[in-house]
């Protein structure tokens, strides 16, 4: 079983990863078919039902299947090894879903002509990215994912909760992968309606994710999280106090 578990959580992780890098591309609006200014536009109503519910759908299983009640229950029915490997299949699933799916809204909010403007905003966007991919690696790339899991099972280890060092960007805000997908979100010399409800409506639920996550760390970890929190902005890299270098909280 140990073998499957891993075959199971190795095929996840790759699916995410292909998922990933569409999402880089589909947001971008280059390299792929399907961007979120592609394809037929059709009336404006259709349009927004069908993208709100797709956007829905993405948050309402991101978030359930991130909270720790649901995990317990979920680990009644699933192995706790492919616990984190079924959400991440999941979340990479509906957003494969929403790729093939979104309907493009026409119209221009802004669009950036100048040269230097346009390459400099799509070097914020490819920073934003980056952001995101470092900042997963800072923390426990292979356990958020799912494959730390995987091999333990593999190995006939038990699982061990991953200490959050705040090493790197985690010195510096709280959520630097948020951080990296609003830079990545909103910088595009052209600003399409289409792109800017995606970017409003992930914006919202980034906040609103950023609130049950805090609320969760702050049961699970106490003052440690408390003191953290005090130390460090949530998103934006304003001066506070330093944290010390082993500052022990999780990274979901």
């Amino acid at each position: 079983m140990g073998a499957m578990a891993f075959l199971y959580g190795a095929i996840s992780y790759l699916i995410f990863l292909a998922v990933f890098l569409y999402a880089i591309a589909f947001v971008g609006g280059f390299g792929v078919p399907k961007t979120v200014d592609s394809g037929a536009a059709g009336s404006l109503a259709e349009a927004l039902i069908i993208d709100v519910a797709l956007l829905g759908l993405f948050a309402l299983q991101h978030s359930v299947m991130a909270r720790p009640g649901f995990k317990r229950w979920w680990t009644q029915i699933v192995p706790k090894s492919v616990e984190r490997s079924t959400y991440v299949l999941f979340a990479s699933l509906i957003l494969a879903l929403l790729f093939w799916q979104w309907q493009p809204i026409q119209g221009v909010l802004w669009d950036v002509q100048n040269t230097t403007g346009r390459v400099s905003l799509y070097a914020l966007f490819g920073l934003g990215w980056t952001i995101v991919l470092l900042s997963t690696f800072m923390i426990n790339h292979f356990d958020l994912f799912g494959l730390r899991q995987v091999w333990l099972r593999v190995r006939g280890a038990d699982y061990t909760e991953v200490a959050f060092v705040t090493r790197g960007f985690y010195n510096f805000v709280r959520h630097p992968i948020m951080l990296g997908f609003l830079i990545a979100f909103w910088a595009t010399p052209t600003m399409t309606m289409g792109h800017l409800l995606f970017s409003i409506a992930t914006t919202g639920y980034i906040f609103i994710g950023i609130f049950f996550e805090e609320r969760d760390l702050a049961s699970a970890h106490g003052r440690s999280f408390q003191q953290y929190r005090r130390e460090v902005p949530m998103i934006l890299p304003l001066s506070k106090q330093k944290p010390g270098p082993e500052r022990a909280v999780s990274p979901r």
